[in-house]
């Protein structure tokens, strides 16, 4: 037995590897799942998110060049809460907003307008005093800014605080399903510019070029010396060579000094409408045009709240600076609000959006659930000219997969199939042996009580011979116990071979109907002279008006056994009294055999029905028997329709109850 609980355990353990690792690697899978979900629809609010700024850049690049100084939709205060407004920055460094009026004013039109609108003139007085402040600032600035070179990439930003190992961070080229069909080589590629990424000309008439030379504040004089230094810029050599150029040979020709201009050491005046007038007075401009060169749009901070938003605009060698100034504060809460807090994914993930300047990294809005230990995140640079904001989306815990329930409750399952299929076997193997030791029990308990009648017959058979016997009635002693010890051996042979036949099922029952007192004096005249000499009383209780179906021989059999088991374990009690008692019950006749012995174990009554069982205390070690005799009588109960039962009486002994069915078919 211990060798197959070593077999059974090593068998587990073998089962349990490749098993264990199935469901570690199932659970990886899983997570990586989930991770690359969850990254999917990250990288889908952020494309949202970078949608919506491509939408605006190219809305912006897109606009003429004549709405930023004349009366046009952006002579209204901006709709979209996070624009300040729009301006141009003229190459002197003055500069010209479409909501002034006049000079600075808006049109009567376009006043009358804003007043239906409820927008008065104190407000867009107040927002051009913060244009102003910010061209201010931004003439200061503007010389520092580097133009972005064709083709290329914004710096990334790297995350603000680094994750613990079990947190880790999603990159541009972690694992990913979508990997395994698509070459996302190309698709990766990221986007460098949201807008138009090269220059772009523009032909522009003489007519929009004085539109666009007329100041709308005061000359350049006016202003500070040092802004005015600070703010001068001029197109030179190659580059306004290439910004500038006419519709015709002779054109160009005939303004080769604006196709030329010297560099200047002071502020370059604007290219005024009286600069324009004279540039082409006398001459024959029926079909000549302007050629401008039109940058894509840069950003450049102003302050910790305003960023300037410009694009360079290059006409006659002189720059023009066209743009708005974005509030970043309502900026991000405006992309946080539209993209992020009504979604699901807030619920359980944080969106960090943060800005850098000057390589100083500040976050100014974190929304959604809070992540304290990330297990997850995923972080974007937006492009230029953006490249100053980036998103970070985490969370502590990412959302279950649903195959992970399926997989948690389908290996419960198989574990406790595999553990309950173990047992089984385990058990099955156990009543196997324990039954093959029975057998081997039986096979010596059966030699020894063939052997004890046969001695016993064969030593009183030689003290016949001998003239031991020294009277007839002495012999007559010997006879009857020779006849006992017969009846014994007989019985023992029979209860063997009739077990024989009940396990190969070809016993044949011979039912008859009867009111068992057949039975009872066959049994009384075979037991009479083991029951006197034992010192036993058979009592019966017999009403003798039952009727019912039985096998006689079969019955005395069962009968038998029954009194021989209890004589066996009742010898030595001071009571010593059988009672055999017959009654109806339901549809069933009742038959009792109750005794004075020393009763069954309790945890041993339903098992003593078992093949070779005994129970195992001193008392059945001593005492003789083959443990098939109940076992035999329950085999003959069933097969005849009826079923036995054992159980402790109240007081000494126990008692067995056979049911057999009245009419048995």
């Amino acid at each position: 037995m211990k060798r197959i609980q070593l077999f059974m355990i090593i068998f587990f353990i073998c089962l349990s590897i490749p098993l264990g690792y199935f469901v570690i690697r199932t659970q990886q899978s899983l997570a990586q799942e989930e991770r690359a979900e969850l990254r999917y629809f990250g990288d889908t609010l952020f494309y949202e998110m970078e949608k919506e700024l491509s939408d605006l850049v190219l809305r912006e690049e897109g606009r003429i060049i004549e709405e930023y100084t004349a009366a046009s939709k952006l002579s209204a205060l901006p709709e979209e809460p996070y624009i300040l407004g729009y301006f141009q920055n003229n190459p002197d460094g003055s500069f010209q907003t479409p909501l002034a009026s006049g000079a600075m004013m808006l049109s009567d039109a376009k006043q009358q307008e804003n007043k239906n609108e409820a927008v008065s003139n104190e407000a867009i007085s107040g927002v051009v005093r913060q244009l102003e402040e910010a061209n201010r600032v931004f003439n200061t600035r503007r010389a520092n800014v580097a133009e972005p070179p064709q083709n290329s990439r914004p710096e990334l930003l790297p995350p603000e605080k680094v994750l613990p190992e079990k947190g880790a961070i999603e990159k541009e080229d972690s694992l990913s399903l979508a990997g395994r069909y698509l070459d996302l080589s190309r698709s990766k590629a990221k986007k460098e510019y949201l807008g138009q990424e090269k220059k772009r000309v523009e032909n522009i008439t003489a007519d929009q070029a004085i539109n666009l030379s007329k100041q709308a504040v005061a000359p350049a004089a006016s202003k500070p010396a040092e802004s005015r230094m600070a703010d001068a810029e001029t197109v030179s050599g190659e580059s306004a060579g290439q910004a500038t150029s006419f519709s015709a040979d002779s054109e160009a020709d005939k303004y080769a000094r604006l196709e030329a201009p010297q560099e200047q050491s002071a502020p370059a005046p604007a290219v005024s409408e009286e600069n324009i007038k004279e540039l082409i007075a006398g001459k024959d401009l029926d079909a000549s045009t302007f050629r401008a060169e039109v940058d894509p749009l840069q950003s450049v901070f102003v302050s910790d709240e305003k960023i300037v938003f410009y694009r360079r605009i290059v006409i006659g060698g002189q720059v023009y600076r066209q743009g708005f100034v974005l509030l970043i504060q309502p900026f991000l809460d405006h992309l946080s609000a539209s993209h992020f807090i009504s979604q699901p994914m807030s619920k359980f993930a944080t969106l960090n959006l943060s800005v850098r300047d000057n390589g100083r990294q500040r976050t100014i809005i974190e929304t959604g659930a809070l992540a304290n230990n990330p297990k997850f995140s995923l972080i974007h640079n937006f492009p230029r000219p953006f490249s100053f904001l980036s998103a970070r989306l985490a969370c502590d815990n990412i959302p279950r997969s649903p195959g992970r329930q399926t997989l948690n409750i389908m290996m419960t399952i198989m574990a406790l199939v595999i553990l309950m299929g173990l047992f089984a076997i385990y058990r099955s193997v156990y009543a196997i042996v324990g039954e093959s030791f029975r057998r081997s029990q039986f096979v010596s308990a059966v030699t020894h009580e063939l052997k004890t009648p046969l001695t016993n017959i064969r030593m009183y058979i030689e003290m016949l011979e001998q003239g031991i016997a020294s009277s007839p009635e002495r012999e007559q002693d010997y006879f009857r116990i020779l006849g006992s010890e017969s009846s014994r051996l007989s019985r023992l042979i029979n209860n063997v071979l009739e077990y024989s036949k009940l396990e190969k099922k070809n016993r044949r029952m011979e039912l008859a109907e009867g009111n068992f007192d057949d039975v009872v004096a066959e049994v009384r005249s075979i037991m009479q002279e083991k029951l006197r000499q034992e010192g036993f009383v058979l009592h019966v209780e017999n009403p003798g008006n039952l009727s019912f179906m039985y096998d006689r021989e079969a019955m005395v059999q069962v009968l038998i056994n029954l009194i021989e088991n209890s004589m066996k374990f009742g010898k030595n009690n001071a009571e010593k009294k059988i009672t055999l008692h017959l009654e109806p019950e339901g549809g069933q006749v009742k038959i009792s055999l109750s005794d004075t012995g020393p009763g069954i174990p309790k945890h041993a009554l339903k098992k003593v029905f078992d093949d070779f069982f005994r129970v195992d205390n001193e008392l059945t070690r001593t005492t003789g028997g083959t443990g098939i005799g109940l076992a035999l009588v329950s085999k003959f109960v069933k097969v005849m329709g009826g079923r036995v039962v054992a159980r402790n009486n109240d007081g000494l002994g126990c008692t067995i109850s056979i049911f057999l069915p009245v009419e048995n078919s």
